[in-house]
């Protein structure tokens, strides 16, 4: 289907590929703010039951229901829909994709593809992702930190972003197997074929995480877990040691220590205790390297040394799977 922007000077050399599930209003909103800019827009939809789909057909938007029978991953949702999108226009050059919970910013895209206009070396660009509401809960505020990259050359991007389209036809897009983490992985191949990845200043979009409750982050940290075992699987042996620095580090502070807490009570008795002293001594670290505000600094300190914990569980649920043979499942956190 065809959706013909009511600005034509604003029409880019550009498709959309928008995937959700049961975002309902957010999904509006997302591509509310792509409908008069892009005239290609590819919905797809991985089993909802709150009406995306008609809200999505109702704003002229192609739309894709997923296969229940096969497992549904964001990384199979984003292939089926830019294959959709080569089949409606083959000669587009780049495809923004982006998640149902997110509102792109106006003005993004135009900036973003005269970026890679003029950069033809880089597979793909991304900008600043803002969480919509970071003061409504403490786990918005750590999504909207974590979305703060450094500008310039990267080595991933997140699964809002602007790719160029021969660039991931040639690394056969992503992974439709992975339950987390496809988009690091993409990009980790994308650069080992010559491709650069980069991070714009531009504001991108708005995203709205939705998590007001820890079991919500808890959640979503496993779910970061499981993606650094995979990833490590799959490319921890190549030059750059691929997602093996993150899965030794939930090991390390989620399985160590408290390993070397017990053989020091083992040997010293009660004194043993003081190795746990590693823990508040790694927040201190993190927090005063922090650039943020002192609130900001010392809660995504105390966050990122408690997220070790979750992230060894996905550990095992990985390994756990690859040992029985077992199909990944998504770990969703909403």
């Amino acid at each position: 289907m065809r959706f013909a922007p009511k600005n034509q000077k604003s029409a880019l050399n550009v498709g959309v590929v928008a995937i959700g599930r049961n975002e309902g209003e957010r999904l509006t909103k997302c591509l509310e703010s792509l409908v008069e800019t892009v005239q290609w827009i590819v919905y797809v939809d991985s089993g909802s039951t709150d009406g995306s789909v008609e809200r999505a057909r109702a704003l002229g938007v192609e739309v894709i229901v997923l296969d229940a029978r096969i497992p549904f991953t964001a990384a199979r949702a984003r292939n089926e829909g830019f294959r959709r999108m080569r089949e409606l226009a083959p000669r587009l050059a780049y495809v923004q994709f982006v998640d149902a919970d997110c509102e792109v910013v106006a003005g993004w895209l135009e900036t973003a593809v005269g970026f890679l206009d003029t950069h033809t070396d880089l597979a793909v660009v991304s900008g600043r992702l803002r969480e919509r509401h970071p003061e409504r809960s403490i786990y918005n505020m750590l999504c909207d930190i974590e979305w703060d990259t450094p500008v310039g050359e990267a080595k991933a991007c997140g699964g809002i972003a602007l790719v160029r389209v021969d660039a991931f036809e040639r690394v056969d897009g992503f992974r439709a197997d992975l339950i987390a983490g496809e988009e690091p992985e993409l990009c980790f191949r994308l650069r080992a074929g010559g491709w650069r990845v980069w991070r714009l200043e531009q504001e991108m979009a708005l995203h709205d995480a939705a998590m007001t409750r820890f079991a919500q982050w808890w959640k979503r940290t496993k779910r970061a877990g499981y993606a650094f075992a995979e990833g490590a699987a799959l490319h921890g042996r190549s030059q750059e040691r691929y997602s093996v620095r993150e899965s030794h580090s939930a090991w390390l502070w989620a399985l160590g220590v408290p390993f070397f807490t017990l053989v020091c009570l083992a040997f010293a008795g009660l004194a043993g205790l003081l190795a746990l002293a590693a823990y508040p001594l790694q927040v201190i670290r993190l927090a005063v390297r922090g650039d943020r505000s002192p609130r900001e600094n010392w809660l995504r300190a105390a966050f990122l040394v408690l997220g070790k914990f979750p992230e060894m569980l996905g550990q095992l649920e990985f390994l756990t799977h690859r040992r029985f043979g077992e199909q990944s499942r998504v770990i969703e956190y909403k």
